[in-house]
């Protein structure tokens, strides 16, 4: 019964990766789905997570994968999908939805930087890790788990399972290590390209036969009353609005478009530190201030012909990455913070919402 009641959800949403029923929410995750079987403790509540059903690696995170140049990918690409977008020096890279919906974890290396862009579609949480683990390079797959409709992914070097949205190791030997974040930008693939135009972008040439840009969930995205899976809900805000969360430690600081676009450069200070957020209908991005930087006024001034997208009163001006691209200013930290769906964030984070 279990099996038929897969299939027909699989079959009903086009899957080829997580899927499930509520009767799944009953299994042993470390029968069935945990790549460490000898690894019993976990650090969430082992009820809680949820066997997806495709079993480990059955969607397939990529390794070192193909790039196109910023025209070709605009054949396939439509400006307003949602890529999300890395940074370093002049090796600047777009990774789109269209492609993650389908593989969720990308094993990337960019000169010396070895990163995992790690994608949730079913909480929308794009969050960028660093896979040097205790010194060791390694790289992360799809466990097939989930926690709080969450991605839970694994990583090979020694099968522990790990929290995307916690950004740490929940389960195996490395049970509380948490994960060095790596800041990536989530915006439309119009503005992604007026801001980078000599972008690459991930190839949809991946080695695997899927349907890129044909959305897996159905509506799932846009309705806020299908959830596939059991998962707190807090009713503040539409579950699926796509909202900028500010972390710290089991805390969280929720930020809506509507705000950020209406007040263009916002300052605030969250559980004692000082931030400055900034954006518009397209994007959103935080930045952790110092002292000095606090005391400077800022205001949006992304024009949609350079990557420069706020500046000081003094005439800096800062790209989304925090690197200055005109004045003397210092870069801006950015801050330790994802995109996702609303859902999401009080699911994992005691979560404040500004404005309330």
């Amino acid at each position: 019964m279990k099996n038929m009641l897969f299939l027909l959800i699989c079959g009903t949403l086009l899957l080829s990766c997580s899927s499930s029923s509520t009767q799944q929410t009953e299994q042993n995750p470390d029968v069935q789905g945990n790549p460490n079987p000898s690894s019993n403790e976990w650090s969430i509540p082992v009820s809680e997570v949820l066997d997806g059903g495709p079993g480990r690696d059955g969607i397939p995170a990529l390794e070192n994968p193909n790039f196109v140049a910023a025209e070709d990918a605009s054949a396939v690409l439509k400006d307003t999908d949602l890529v999300i977008g890395f940074k370093n020096g002049n090796d600047i890279r777009a990774y789109p939805h269209i492609i993650l919906d389908w593989h969720e974890i990308v094993n990337d290396n960019i000169d010396d930087t070895s990163l995992a862009v790690t994608y949730c579609p079913l909480t929308g949480t794009g969050i960028g890790w660093n896979r040097i683990i205790d010194g060791r390079e390694t790289t992360f797959g799809v466990s097939g788990l989930l926690y709080q409709t969450n991605l839970v992914p694994f990583d090979r070097a020694t099968l522990s399972n790990w929290s995307q949205i916690l950004n740490e190791s929940v389960n195996g030997n490395l049970l509380g290590e948490k994960a060095d974040l790596i800041p990536l930008v989530e915006t439309d693939w119009g503005t992604w390209k007026s801001m980078f135009p000599s972008t690459k972008v991930l190839s949809i040439i991946t080695g695997f036969s899927r349907t890129y840009g044909i959305y897996p969930y159905r509506d799932y995205r846009t309705n806020n009353d299908f959830f596939i899976f059991p998962t707190p809900k807090d009713d503040r805000l539409p579950l699926k609005e796509r909202v900028h969360a500010i972390v710290d430690n089991g805390d969280a600081k929720a930020y809506r478009f509507e705000d950020v676009e209406s007040l263009g450069a916002i300052k605030d200070s969250f559980r004692g530190k000082d931030y400055l957020i900034v954006g518009n209908s397209e994007f959103i991005i935080s930045f952790e201030l110092n002292e000095s930087q606090n005391t400077s006024e800022f205001e949006f001034n992304f024009d949609g012909d350079s990557e420069a997208i706020v500046q000081d009163t003094n005439g800096t001006q800062w790209n989304a990455f925090g690197e200055v691209v005109s004045g003397s200013g210092s870069p801006l930290k950015v801050s330790s913070s994802f995109m996702g769906y609303w859902f999401s964030i009080p699911a994992f984070y005691e979560t404040a919402l500004f404005g309330e």
